[in-house]
Protein backbone atom coordinates (compact mmCIF):
# COMPACT_ATOMS: atom_id res chain seq x y z
CA UNK A 1 0.00 0.00 0.00
CA UNK A 2 1.43 3.34 -1.13
CA UNK A 3 1.84 6.26 1.26
CA UNK A 4 -0.93 8.38 -0.83
CA UNK A 5 -4.45 9.17 -0.28
CA UNK A 6 -5.19 7.25 -3.03
CA UNK A 7 -3.62 3.94 -4.72
CA UNK A 8 -5.23 5.10 -8.09
CA UNK A 9 -7.04 7.83 -9.03
CA UNK A 10 -9.80 7.93 -12.32
CA UNK A 11 -10.43 10.57 -14.17
CA UNK A 12 -13.88 10.39 -15.45
CA UNK A 13 -16.82 8.05 -14.80
CA UNK A 14 -17.47 7.31 -18.16
CA UNK A 15 -18.39 3.48 -18.93
CA UNK A 16 -14.28 2.95 -19.55
CA UNK A 17 -13.19 4.62 -16.18
CA UNK A 18 -16.14 2.97 -14.48
CA UNK A 19 -15.14 -0.20 -15.30
CA UNK A 20 -11.50 0.20 -14.41
CA UNK A 21 -12.22 1.68 -10.83
CA UNK A 22 -14.16 -1.14 -9.89
CA UNK A 23 -12.08 -4.20 -11.37
CA UNK A 24 -9.39 -2.11 -9.60
CA UNK A 25 -10.80 -1.68 -6.33
CA UNK A 26 -11.94 -5.49 -6.01
CA UNK A 27 -7.96 -6.03 -5.64
CA UNK A 28 -8.14 -4.16 -2.41
CA UNK A 29 -6.64 -0.87 -3.89
CA UNK A 30 -7.70 2.30 -2.34
CA UNK A 31 -9.76 4.17 -5.51
CA UNK A 32 -11.16 7.17 -5.88
CA UNK A 33 -12.67 8.81 -9.11
CA UNK A 34 -14.05 12.03 -10.18
CA UNK A 35 -16.76 13.48 -12.43
CA UNK A 36 -17.50 17.01 -13.09
CA UNK A 37 -20.98 16.32 -15.10
CA UNK A 38 -22.53 13.45 -16.23
CA UNK A 39 -22.42 9.47 -14.23
CA UNK A 40 -22.13 6.88 -17.39
CA UNK A 41 -20.19 9.53 -19.67
CA UNK A 42 -21.54 10.35 -22.72
CA UNK A 43 -23.37 7.15 -23.61
CA UNK A 44 -25.60 6.80 -21.33
CA UNK A 45 -26.29 10.64 -21.13
CA UNK A 46 -26.13 12.32 -24.68
CA UNK A 47 -25.14 9.43 -26.55
CA UNK A 48 -25.86 5.71 -27.54
CA UNK A 49 -28.43 5.20 -24.50
CA UNK A 50 -30.78 8.30 -25.03
CA UNK A 51 -30.61 8.15 -28.86
CA UNK A 52 -31.03 4.52 -29.32
CA UNK A 53 -34.65 5.35 -27.10
CA UNK A 54 -35.36 8.10 -29.68
CA UNK A 55 -34.28 5.94 -32.79
CA UNK A 56 -37.21 3.42 -30.93
CA UNK A 57 -39.82 6.29 -31.00
CA UNK A 58 -39.36 7.57 -34.36
CA UNK A 59 -39.64 4.57 -36.06
CA UNK A 60 -43.27 3.98 -34.79
CA UNK A 61 -44.62 6.54 -38.09
CA UNK A 62 -43.29 3.71 -40.23
CA UNK A 63 -44.89 1.19 -38.16
CA UNK A 64 -48.29 2.58 -38.07
CA UNK A 65 -48.30 2.57 -42.08
CA UNK A 66 -47.00 -0.76 -42.40
CA UNK A 67 -49.72 -1.96 -39.85
CA UNK A 68 -52.33 -1.49 -42.70
CA UNK A 69 -50.56 -4.33 -44.60
CA UNK A 70 -51.38 -6.75 -41.76
CA UNK A 71 -54.59 -5.75 -41.56
CA UNK A 72 -54.45 -3.77 -38.39
CA UNK A 73 -56.32 0.25 -39.17
CA UNK A 74 -53.83 2.03 -37.09
CA UNK A 75 -54.32 5.90 -36.75
CA UNK A 76 -51.90 7.51 -34.82
CA UNK A 77 -53.50 11.03 -33.05
CA UNK A 78 -50.55 12.82 -32.68
CA UNK A 79 -46.69 12.51 -31.17
CA UNK A 80 -46.26 13.59 -27.33
CA UNK A 81 -42.20 15.57 -27.35
CA UNK A 82 -42.68 15.87 -24.01
CA UNK A 83 -43.71 12.63 -23.39
CA UNK A 84 -40.86 11.57 -24.84
CA UNK A 85 -37.98 13.62 -23.36
CA UNK A 86 -39.69 13.09 -19.92
CA UNK A 87 -39.69 9.09 -20.05
CA UNK A 88 -36.48 9.38 -21.81
CA UNK A 89 -34.58 11.39 -18.79
CA UNK A 90 -36.12 9.80 -16.47
CA UNK A 91 -34.34 6.50 -17.86
CA UNK A 92 -31.16 8.29 -17.76
CA UNK A 93 -31.49 9.40 -14.22
CA UNK A 94 -32.05 5.78 -13.36
CA UNK A 95 -28.58 4.58 -15.67
CA UNK A 96 -27.26 8.00 -13.32
CA UNK A 97 -28.16 6.04 -10.51
CA UNK A 98 -26.92 2.30 -11.60
CA UNK A 99 -23.38 3.79 -12.15
CA UNK A 100 -23.49 5.50 -8.48
CA UNK A 101 -24.18 2.44 -7.11
CA UNK A 102 -21.56 0.16 -9.11
CA UNK A 103 -18.86 2.34 -7.76
CA UNK A 104 -20.06 2.66 -4.22
CA UNK A 105 -20.54 -0.90 -4.15
CA UNK A 106 -17.26 -1.38 -4.70
CA UNK A 107 -15.78 0.89 -3.13
CA UNK A 108 -14.80 3.57 -5.04
CA UNK A 109 -14.50 7.39 -3.81
CA UNK A 110 -16.71 9.44 -5.73
CA UNK A 111 -16.27 12.76 -6.42
CA UNK A 112 -18.53 14.92 -7.79
CA UNK A 113 -16.46 17.50 -9.16
CA UNK A 114 -13.87 18.92 -11.60
CA UNK A 115 -10.39 17.11 -10.99
CA UNK A 116 -6.89 18.72 -12.46
CA UNK A 117 -3.43 17.20 -12.32
CA UNK A 118 -1.05 19.42 -10.39
CA UNK A 119 1.23 16.89 -10.52
CA UNK A 120 2.09 13.21 -10.89
CA UNK A 121 0.84 12.10 -8.02
CA UNK A 122 -1.23 15.45 -7.01
CA UNK A 123 -4.74 16.11 -8.05
CA UNK A 124 -7.06 19.04 -7.24
CA UNK A 125 -10.85 17.71 -7.07
CA UNK A 126 -13.73 20.51 -6.12
CA UNK A 127 -11.34 22.43 -3.91
CA UNK A 128 -9.79 19.68 -2.14
CA UNK A 129 -6.26 18.39 -3.10
CA UNK A 130 -5.68 14.62 -2.85
CA UNK A 131 -2.33 12.42 -3.59
CA UNK A 132 -2.47 8.99 -5.24
CA UNK A 133 0.47 6.71 -6.70
CA UNK A 134 -1.43 6.41 -10.49
CA UNK A 135 -3.89 7.92 -12.66
CA UNK A 136 -6.09 6.82 -15.34
CA UNK A 137 -7.72 9.40 -17.69
CA UNK A 138 -11.15 8.61 -19.10
CA UNK A 139 -12.56 11.90 -19.88
CA UNK A 140 -13.96 11.09 -23.14
CA UNK A 141 -14.50 13.44 -26.25
CA UNK A 142 -16.50 16.64 -26.78
CA UNK A 143 -18.66 17.47 -30.13
CA UNK A 144 -16.63 19.95 -32.23
CA UNK A 145 -18.38 22.95 -33.62
CA UNK A 146 -17.07 25.06 -36.23
CA UNK A 147 -16.05 28.55 -36.03
CA UNK A 148 -18.40 30.23 -38.00
CA UNK A 149 -20.84 33.92 -37.84
CA UNK A 150 -23.99 33.63 -35.70
CA UNK A 151 -23.05 29.75 -34.80
CA UNK A 152 -24.13 30.36 -31.01
CA UNK A 153 -27.65 30.17 -32.75
CA UNK A 154 -26.40 26.24 -33.57
CA UNK A 155 -26.66 23.43 -30.91
CA UNK A 156 -24.15 19.97 -30.87
CA UNK A 157 -25.58 16.39 -30.04
CA UNK A 158 -24.97 17.48 -26.56
CA UNK A 159 -28.34 19.76 -26.52
CA UNK A 160 -30.21 17.70 -28.96
CA UNK A 161 -31.64 15.59 -26.30
CA UNK A 162 -32.99 18.28 -24.53
CA UNK A 163 -35.25 20.31 -27.09
CA UNK A 164 -37.69 22.09 -25.60
CA UNK A 165 -39.74 20.95 -28.14
CA UNK A 166 -39.50 19.16 -31.75
CA UNK A 167 -38.65 21.18 -34.66
CA UNK A 168 -40.90 21.57 -37.09
CA UNK A 169 -37.62 22.55 -39.79
CA UNK A 170 -34.75 20.77 -38.30
CA UNK A 171 -31.30 20.92 -40.40
CA UNK A 172 -28.25 18.87 -39.46
CA UNK A 173 -24.67 19.51 -40.59
CA UNK A 174 -22.58 16.49 -41.00
CA UNK A 175 -21.96 12.47 -42.80
CA UNK A 176 -21.07 10.66 -40.05
CA UNK A 177 -23.20 8.25 -37.76
CA UNK A 178 -24.84 10.79 -35.05
CA UNK A 179 -25.97 12.67 -37.85
CA UNK A 180 -26.85 10.27 -40.19
CA UNK A 181 -29.02 9.22 -36.72
CA UNK A 182 -30.49 12.13 -35.84
CA UNK A 183 -31.48 12.70 -39.27
CA UNK A 184 -33.51 9.30 -39.35
CA UNK A 185 -34.76 10.34 -36.18
CA UNK A 186 -36.15 13.87 -36.69
CA UNK A 187 -37.58 12.08 -39.74
CA UNK A 188 -39.13 9.46 -38.32
CA UNK A 189 -41.39 11.92 -35.22
CA UNK A 190 -42.40 14.40 -37.87
CA UNK A 191 -39.84 17.08 -38.50
CA UNK A 192 -38.98 18.22 -42.15
CA UNK A 193 -35.23 17.30 -42.44
CA UNK A 194 -32.51 18.82 -44.32
CA UNK A 195 -29.01 16.78 -43.91
CA UNK A 196 -25.84 18.88 -45.31
CA UNK A 197 -22.57 17.50 -45.99
CA UNK A 198 -19.91 18.80 -47.31
CA UNK A 199 -18.22 15.46 -48.83
CA UNK A 200 -19.49 13.64 -51.74
CA UNK A 201 -20.89 10.39 -49.54
CA UNK A 202 -22.31 10.20 -46.21
CA UNK A 203 -20.46 7.81 -43.32
CA UNK A 204 -16.69 8.30 -44.20
CA UNK A 205 -14.78 5.00 -43.73
CA UNK A 206 -18.00 3.13 -43.85
CA UNK A 207 -18.14 0.31 -47.34
CA UNK A 208 -18.97 1.79 -50.55
CA UNK A 209 -22.06 0.00 -50.90
CA UNK A 210 -23.15 0.77 -47.47
CA UNK A 211 -22.83 4.64 -48.20
CA UNK A 212 -24.64 4.27 -51.66
CA UNK A 213 -27.43 1.87 -50.18
CA UNK A 214 -28.16 4.09 -46.73
CA UNK A 215 -27.91 7.37 -49.38
CA UNK A 216 -30.49 6.20 -51.47
CA UNK A 217 -32.88 4.77 -48.08
CA UNK A 218 -32.76 7.98 -46.03
CA UNK A 219 -33.49 10.07 -49.28
CA UNK A 220 -36.48 7.41 -50.14
CA UNK A 221 -37.53 8.37 -46.74
CA UNK A 222 -37.74 12.00 -47.22
CA UNK A 223 -34.26 13.09 -45.09
CA UNK A 224 -33.40 16.01 -47.97
CA UNK A 225 -29.44 15.46 -48.32
CA UNK A 226 -27.60 17.72 -49.91
CA UNK A 227 -23.79 16.63 -50.19
CA UNK A 228 -20.87 18.61 -51.06
CA UNK A 229 -21.76 22.02 -50.18
CA UNK A 230 -22.05 23.30 -46.20
CA UNK A 231 -22.99 26.15 -43.99
CA UNK A 232 -20.64 29.27 -43.96
CA UNK A 233 -22.98 31.59 -41.42
CA UNK A 234 -26.18 31.35 -39.16
CA UNK A 235 -28.67 34.44 -38.70
CA UNK A 236 -31.59 34.55 -36.75
CA UNK A 237 -34.37 36.27 -37.32
CA UNK A 238 -37.15 36.27 -34.20
CA UNK A 239 -37.50 32.35 -33.91
CA UNK A 240 -36.18 31.39 -37.14
CA UNK A 241 -32.57 30.46 -38.53
CA UNK A 242 -31.48 31.87 -41.62
CA UNK A 243 -28.09 29.36 -42.77
CA UNK A 244 -26.10 30.80 -45.90
CA UNK A 245 -24.49 27.47 -47.60
CA UNK A 246 -21.30 27.34 -49.18
CA UNK A 247 -23.13 27.95 -52.49
CA UNK A 248 -24.75 31.37 -51.43
CA UNK A 249 -27.94 30.18 -51.17
CA UNK A 250 -30.57 30.34 -48.08
CA UNK A 251 -31.94 27.72 -46.22
CA UNK A 252 -34.91 28.39 -42.98
CA UNK A 253 -34.70 26.62 -40.13
CA UNK A 254 -35.94 26.01 -36.53
CA UNK A 255 -33.14 24.40 -35.29
CA UNK A 256 -29.38 23.57 -36.21
CA UNK A 257 -27.26 21.07 -35.39
CA UNK A 258 -23.84 20.44 -36.11
CA UNK A 259 -22.59 16.57 -36.12
CA UNK A 260 -19.43 17.51 -37.66
CA UNK A 261 -17.00 15.21 -35.17
CA UNK A 262 -15.89 15.07 -31.71
CA UNK A 263 -12.45 15.40 -30.60
CA UNK A 264 -10.52 14.15 -26.97
CA UNK A 265 -11.41 15.98 -23.72
CA UNK A 266 -7.82 16.94 -22.49
CA UNK A 267 -8.05 20.86 -21.91
CA UNK A 268 -7.88 21.95 -18.49
CA UNK A 269 -6.84 18.38 -17.05
CA UNK A 270 -3.25 19.92 -16.57
CA UNK A 271 -1.94 17.07 -18.92
CA UNK A 272 0.90 18.72 -20.71
CA UNK A 273 1.81 20.98 -17.46
CA UNK A 274 3.30 17.57 -16.05
CA UNK A 275 4.41 15.76 -19.48
CA UNK A 276 1.94 13.54 -20.58
CA UNK A 277 2.38 13.50 -24.24
CA UNK A 278 -0.54 14.35 -26.74
CA UNK A 279 -0.93 14.28 -30.10
CA UNK A 280 -1.78 17.15 -32.63
CA UNK A 281 -5.82 16.91 -32.17
CA UNK A 282 -5.38 16.68 -28.36
CA UNK A 283 -5.70 13.16 -28.09
CA UNK A 284 -3.27 10.83 -25.33
CA UNK A 285 -0.84 9.32 -26.89
CA UNK A 286 -0.48 5.32 -25.51
CA UNK A 287 0.79 2.58 -26.26
CA UNK A 288 -0.88 -1.15 -26.79
CA UNK A 289 -1.56 -1.50 -23.06
CA UNK A 290 -2.37 2.29 -22.81
CA UNK A 291 0.18 3.79 -21.03
CA UNK A 292 1.35 7.28 -21.44
CA UNK A 293 4.25 8.89 -21.49
CA UNK A 294 4.34 9.33 -17.77
CA UNK A 295 4.91 5.81 -16.30
CA UNK A 296 2.55 6.34 -13.32
CA UNK A 297 -0.26 8.01 -15.85
CA UNK A 298 -2.71 5.80 -17.96
CA UNK A 299 -5.24 6.80 -20.60
CA UNK A 300 -8.53 4.81 -21.87
CA UNK A 301 -11.74 5.62 -24.26
CA UNK A 302 -12.30 7.98 -26.48
CA UNK A 303 -9.80 10.77 -25.11
CA UNK A 304 -7.02 8.55 -26.62
CA UNK A 305 -9.00 8.43 -30.16
CA UNK A 306 -8.27 5.35 -30.82
CA UNK A 307 -12.04 3.46 -31.85
CA UNK A 308 -14.65 5.70 -29.85
CA UNK A 309 -17.13 3.13 -28.69
CA UNK A 310 -18.32 2.91 -25.44
CA UNK A 311 -17.61 -1.74 -25.91
CA UNK A 312 -13.69 -0.59 -26.46
CA UNK A 313 -13.27 1.84 -23.62
CA UNK A 314 -14.20 -1.21 -21.97
CA UNK A 315 -11.82 -3.64 -23.03
CA UNK A 316 -9.58 -1.05 -22.82
CA UNK A 317 -10.26 -1.33 -19.14
CA UNK A 318 -10.58 -4.58 -18.87
CA UNK A 319 -7.26 -4.82 -20.86
CA UNK A 320 -5.38 -2.28 -18.30
CA UNK A 321 -6.72 -4.04 -15.66
CA UNK A 322 -5.17 -7.38 -16.18
CA UNK A 323 -1.74 -6.27 -17.23
CA UNK A 324 -1.37 -3.94 -14.42
CA UNK A 325 -3.20 -5.40 -11.44
CA UNK A 326 -3.15 -9.51 -12.52
CA UNK A 327 0.30 -9.58 -13.60
CA UNK A 328 -1.20 -10.98 -17.30
CA UNK A 329 0.05 -8.53 -20.14
CA UNK A 330 -2.81 -8.00 -22.44
CA UNK A 331 -2.57 -5.13 -25.41
CA UNK A 332 -6.00 -4.37 -26.54
CA UNK A 333 -7.52 -5.44 -29.68
CA UNK A 334 -8.62 -3.40 -31.67
CA UNK A 335 -9.10 -5.38 -35.32
CA UNK A 336 -12.25 -6.10 -36.58
CA UNK A 337 -14.51 -4.34 -33.90
CA UNK A 338 -17.73 -4.67 -34.88
CA UNK A 339 -20.24 -1.43 -34.73
CA UNK A 340 -23.21 -0.26 -35.90
CA UNK A 341 -25.34 2.92 -37.29
CA UNK A 342 -28.95 3.05 -35.88
CA UNK A 343 -29.59 5.02 -38.80
CA UNK A 344 -33.38 4.05 -40.94
CA UNK A 345 -32.55 1.32 -42.27
CA UNK A 346 -29.64 0.73 -39.52
CA UNK A 347 -26.12 -0.40 -40.65
CA UNK A 348 -24.31 -3.21 -39.23
CA UNK A 349 -20.17 -3.65 -39.97
CA UNK A 350 -17.46 -5.51 -38.82
CA UNK A 351 -14.00 -6.30 -40.46
CA UNK A 352 -12.63 -4.93 -43.78
CA UNK A 353 -14.63 -2.78 -46.33
CA UNK A 354 -13.96 -3.84 -50.24
CA UNK A 355 -11.50 -0.72 -50.43
CA UNK A 356 -9.83 -2.16 -47.61
CA UNK A 357 -9.48 -5.36 -48.57
CA UNK A 358 -8.28 -4.72 -51.89
CA UNK A 359 -5.03 -2.94 -50.35
CA UNK A 360 -4.27 -5.57 -48.36
CA UNK A 361 -4.75 -9.12 -50.35
CA UNK A 362 -3.51 -9.99 -53.88
CA UNK A 363 -6.92 -11.08 -54.67
CA UNK A 364 -10.79 -10.61 -53.37
CA UNK A 365 -13.95 -12.38 -53.62
CA UNK A 366 -17.38 -10.39 -52.55
CA UNK A 367 -20.61 -11.95 -52.08
CA UNK A 368 -23.78 -9.16 -51.72
CA UNK A 369 -27.14 -9.39 -52.08
CA UNK A 370 -29.95 -6.94 -52.17
CA UNK A 371 -33.72 -7.65 -51.39
CA UNK A 372 -36.96 -6.70 -49.46
CA UNK A 373 -37.26 -7.53 -45.91
CA UNK A 374 -39.96 -9.90 -45.50
CA UNK A 375 -41.72 -7.55 -43.06
CA UNK A 376 -42.33 -5.20 -45.55
CA UNK A 377 -43.58 -7.92 -48.43
CA UNK A 378 -47.22 -7.11 -47.56
CA UNK A 379 -46.68 -3.43 -47.44
CA UNK A 380 -46.05 -0.70 -50.00
CA UNK A 381 -42.33 0.23 -48.64
CA UNK A 382 -39.83 0.22 -51.22
CA UNK A 383 -37.03 -0.47 -49.01
CA UNK A 384 -34.17 -2.84 -49.27
CA UNK A 385 -31.73 -4.72 -47.42
CA UNK A 386 -27.87 -5.01 -48.38
CA UNK A 387 -25.93 -7.90 -47.06
CA UNK A 388 -22.59 -8.27 -48.44
CA UNK A 389 -19.31 -10.63 -47.85
CA UNK A 390 -15.59 -10.07 -48.53
CA UNK A 391 -13.58 -13.15 -48.78
CA UNK A 392 -10.06 -13.75 -49.38
CA UNK A 393 -10.19 -15.33 -52.82
CA UNK A 394 -6.76 -17.64 -51.78
CA UNK A 395 -7.39 -18.69 -48.00
CA UNK A 396 -11.13 -18.09 -47.87
CA UNK A 397 -11.03 -16.38 -45.06
CA UNK A 398 -13.76 -13.72 -44.59
CA UNK A 399 -12.07 -10.36 -44.53
CA UNK A 400 -15.36 -8.24 -43.81
CA UNK A 401 -19.10 -8.46 -43.40
CA UNK A 402 -21.51 -5.63 -44.14
CA UNK A 403 -25.03 -5.37 -43.53
CA UNK A 404 -28.14 -2.14 -44.20
CA UNK A 405 -31.47 -3.40 -43.01
CA UNK A 406 -33.30 -4.31 -40.12
CA UNK A 407 -31.74 -5.66 -36.84
CA UNK A 408 -28.54 -4.87 -39.12
CA UNK A 409 -26.75 -4.11 -35.35
CA UNK A 410 -28.34 -7.74 -33.60
CA UNK A 411 -27.25 -9.58 -36.53
CA UNK A 412 -23.41 -8.40 -36.96
CA UNK A 413 -23.29 -9.02 -33.42
CA UNK A 414 -23.13 -12.51 -34.17
CA UNK A 415 -21.26 -12.59 -37.68
CA UNK A 416 -18.41 -10.79 -35.75
CA UNK A 417 -17.71 -13.39 -33.16
CA UNK A 418 -17.14 -15.93 -37.12
CA UNK A 419 -15.25 -13.14 -38.06
CA UNK A 420 -12.61 -12.71 -35.21
CA UNK A 421 -12.26 -16.14 -35.13
CA UNK A 422 -11.25 -16.31 -38.12
CA UNK A 423 -13.93 -18.19 -40.09
CA UNK A 424 -13.69 -19.04 -43.77
CA UNK A 425 -16.46 -18.49 -47.09
CA UNK A 426 -16.95 -22.19 -46.21
CA UNK A 427 -17.79 -21.88 -42.73
CA UNK A 428 -20.49 -19.99 -43.92
CA UNK A 429 -21.68 -21.97 -46.47
CA UNK A 430 -22.10 -25.15 -44.64
CA UNK A 431 -23.86 -23.30 -41.76
CA UNK A 432 -27.56 -23.97 -41.22
CA UNK A 433 -29.93 -21.43 -42.36
CA UNK A 434 -32.55 -20.18 -39.92
CA UNK A 435 -35.85 -20.12 -42.34
CA UNK A 436 -37.30 -17.55 -42.45
CA UNK A 437 -34.92 -15.03 -41.20
CA UNK A 438 -32.71 -12.36 -43.17
CA UNK A 439 -30.13 -13.73 -41.47
CA UNK A 440 -30.01 -16.27 -43.37
CA UNK A 441 -28.80 -14.72 -46.01
CA UNK A 442 -25.07 -14.59 -44.81
CA UNK A 443 -24.49 -18.43 -44.92
CA UNK A 444 -26.77 -18.90 -48.58
CA UNK A 445 -24.94 -16.26 -50.45
CA UNK A 446 -22.81 -18.32 -53.41
CA UNK A 447 -23.20 -16.36 -56.41
CA UNK A 448 -19.43 -13.81 -56.25
CA UNK A 449 -20.50 -10.53 -57.56
CA UNK A 450 -18.69 -9.49 -61.19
Amino acid sequence: MSNYDYDLFVIGVGSGGTRAARMIASTGARVAAAEQQFLGGTCVNVGCVPKKLMVFASHFAEDFEDAAGFGWDVKPDRFNWDRLIENKNTEISRLNDVYRRLLDNAGVKLYEAPAKILDRHTILVGNETVTTDRIIVATGGWPTMPEIPGIEHAISSNEVFFLPELPKRFVVVGGGFIAVEFAGIMNGLGSQVTQIYRSEKILRGFDEDVRDVLSTEIVRKGVDLRTRTNITAIEKQGETLIATLTDGSTLEADCIMFAIGRHPRTEGIGLEEIGVELARNGSIKVDEYSRTSLDNVWAIGDVTDRIALTPVAIQEAMALYRTEYLDDPTPCDHADVPSAVFSQPPVGSVGLTEDQARELHDTIDIYRSTFTPMKLSLTEREEKTMMKIIVDRVTQKVLGVHMVGPDAGEIIQGIAIAVKMGATKRDFDRTVGIHPTAAEEFVTMREKAA
